[in-house]
């Protein structure tokens, strides 16, 4: 189970996730490796004598100092637009979801069965059973079959909405008269929480999304059971 009360990113459980994660660390060390260069170049600035402060120019410096911001930049450009592709990337989704933000909920019908379709509500406070997540559970979740591809079509029937849940690495606008899709595979079974991430009203922070993912057997079973 993921919890995204956690610090930092939680456990990826997709391997849209697993390139986002690595691609952040990628990243950080490039950063880490900068900022330390800059700091020892300060250190030596601030502990040596300038012995060569009526310098006018110098050509190699010069030259280093403009390749190499490029260089640094094409090696975090390359992976970034591979990953772009790759969340952009649908092929032949085994099952289509459709989901609509309201005001201040989540609705959500299955294109590929008939008449399956369910609001899904945040559980007050109140009525958590032992265990619950506050301002997390909901009284539908979303269940869907693991190690499969999943499109879901996102929109809205009044504001700006966000549909994401953080450890599938799905994060996509919910735009009135505008449809966007995103894809869903997961690498295990279990809950995955997340939260409406466009403040999009007072009860903003009260819309929460929780997808559970089970094994295809149980999926259809569960898929027979609400019809």
């Amino acid at each position: 189970m993921a919890y995204p009360s956690q610090l930092g990113l939680q456990d990826a459980s997709s391997p849209i996730m697993e390139e986002l994660t690595n691609f952040h660390d990628h990243t950080l060390m490039i950063v880490f490796l900068i900022s330390s260069l800059v700091l020892y170049i300060i250190t030596l600035m601030m502990t040596t004598k300038l012995t060569h402060t009526s310098t006018m120019d110098a050509q190699e410096v010069e030259m280093i100092w403009t390749i190499l911001p490029a260089v640094i930049l094409i090696l975090i450009a390359l992976p970034s637009l591979r990953i772009l592709y790759m969340m952009d990337e649908i092929n032949t989704p085994a099952l289509t979801v459709k989901t609509m933000g309201h005001q201040w909920y989540w609705s959500y019908e299955y294109t590929d069965y008939e008449d399956l379709s369910f609001d899904s509500y945040m559980i007050p406070t109140t009525d958590l059973k032992p265990g619950e997540l506050r301002l997390l559970e909901v009284d539908n979740r979303v269940v869907l079959p693991m190690e499969l591809p999943v499109r879901m079509l996102i929109s809205s029937e009044d504001v700006l909405h966000s549909w994401a849940v953080p450890s599938l690495g799905l994060k996509a606008d919910a735009v009135p008269g505008r449809l966007n899709q995103a894809t869903i595979s997961s690498n295990r079974p279990g809950l995955f929480y997340g939260q409406c991430s466009e403040i999009c009203g007072s009860n903003h922070s009260f819309m929460p999304i929780v997808l559970e993912m089970v094994p295809l057997k149980h999926f259809e079973d569960w898929s027979l059971s609400m019809i």
